[in-house]
């Protein structure tokens, strides 16, 4: 590209560009089109196939029947300002040989928008239309990423998509995104916010945001068949208003179709804060054995009841419920404070660059919830990170996601 605006490669019912076991090449500042995932196009638009040090920049990709973006097998690539909308399998997704984690290492994706990416319509068998997605990698950063609007053209009803997840990974971490708004088919499953799925271990889902997602806003998710899934944390995330159409009905949803605890350990979900004024603040599948996990410092506000299902044997600690509707005391153990939200509900911010100016689900600064947690160093040896959602310091016994 020179001069003003983008050059654009027009690809038609190909793979705008291919880059197959290749090294150090930086693509920036042109537009990939293609036919559309209807309309007789049946690739990815950029394909980065065991290739390593790739830089891919201010990129905007539409019209591909399988991803915008699919990076499979390679090593050491970057991917920022990529604009992925109107593809068919997902804006964004990682790839590689199923259940090694090292088949795809060190990938960044950050400042990307993955919007309106419908489903593959020729993909009968598994979920399609997903935001951002990664699987079978190690050591991935996706940061102040979007994620809206994708999903709802899926042609099953099954297993879904999510705006952004991962699956079969280790050492992920996803943080400062918005992923609202998604969706899945008519009777479909999932449409989620964010995602660690089946096999994923050793990762992080932090400061993040999430509303109007008609699946869960956090799904905790271990499918049949996944490698185990342990060691994983959801902190200092917000959730409004989410699962309102598929079967979570909860800002947080956790479900493992392998029917073993062995196959699902070790959640550390704490100082989130989830709203949901039509539902459930918490939802557990009937397909939920697990073991050790543990649900601190977070301010769950529901309809009514709060949880659905049975919550085991799962540890529960310096956490405010808020009903809606009713007085839950001597109904769910811990706080009942009122938090005393500002204009809780109605989120507007379209972009995950808005998300340091969010400040709805600020706790006042005289709020008993401040204080009232538990510590969680001095209890479980859990370092916090030290800042929330807004990027202030946390309180050392401070409940929720975000303070003043």
């Amino acid at each position: 590209s020179y001069g003003v605006g983008k050059a654009r490669i027009n690809a038609g019912d190909l793979g705008a560009l291919l880059l197959f076991k290749t090294k150090y090449i930086k693509i920036a500042n042109l537009i990939f089109t293609g036919l559309g995932r209807k309309q007789g196009n049946t690739k990815d638009g950029i394909r980065i196939d065991k290739s390593e040090n790739i830089i891919i920049n201010n990129i905007d990709v539409s019209g591909f029947q399988k991803s915008g973006l699919f990076i499979y097998c390679s090593t050491k690539i970057r991917a920022t300002h990529v604009y992925a909308h109107e593809n068919g399998a997902a804006g964004i997704a990682v790839d590689g040989v199923y259940s090694v984690k090292e088949s795809n290492y060190n990938i960044y994706i950050g400042y990307c928008t993955a919007e309106d990416n419908p489903g593959d319509p020729t993909n009968l068998n598994n979920h399609s239309g997903n935001g951002i997605v990664a699987g079978n990698c190690k050591k991935v950063m996706i940061e102040y990423c979007t994620a809206t609007n994708n999903g709802w053209d899926m042609p099953r009803i099954g297993n879904g998509p999510v705006g952004i997840w991962a699956y079969e990974a280790d050492s992920v971490i996803i943080q400062h995104c918005l992923s609202y708004r998604n969706k899945t088919s008519v009777g479909g499953a999932d449409g989620g916010g964010f995602d660690l799925d089946g096999g994923v271990t050793n990762s992080i889902v932090q400061y993040c945001l999430s509303y109007e997602n008609q699946g869960a806003g956090f799904s905790i998710f271990q499918y049949l068949y996944a490698t185990p899934w342990y060691n994983n944390i959801y902190r200092f995330n917000i959730s409004e208003n989410d699962g309102s159409i598929s079967d979570s009905k909860a800002g947080a949803y956790i479900w493992n179709s392998s029917r073993d605890s062995n196959q699902f350990y070790n959640c550390f979900f704490y100082n989130n804060t989830i709203y949901n004024s039509t539902g459930f603040a918490l939802t557990y599948s009937e397909l939920s054995e697990r073991r050790h996990f543990f649900f601190l410092n977070n301010v769950f506000v529901g309809e009514d009841g709060l949880i659905n299902g049975k919550s085991g044997v799962d540890i529960f600690e310096g956490n405010d419920w808020c009903s809606l509707k009713n007085n839950l005391s001597g109904r769910i153990a811990g706080l009942h404070i009122d938090p005393a939200f500002k204009n809780a509900g109605n989120t507007k911010i379209t972009s995950a660059n808005q998300i340091g100016h969010f400040i709805k689900y600020n706790l006042p600064a005289n709020s008993l919830l401040n204080k009232k947690g538990v510590n969680l160093y001095k209890r479980y040896k859990i370092n916090n990170g030290g800042i929330d959602f807004s990027s202030k310091a946390v309180p050392l016994t401070g409940i929720g996601a975000c303070f003043r």
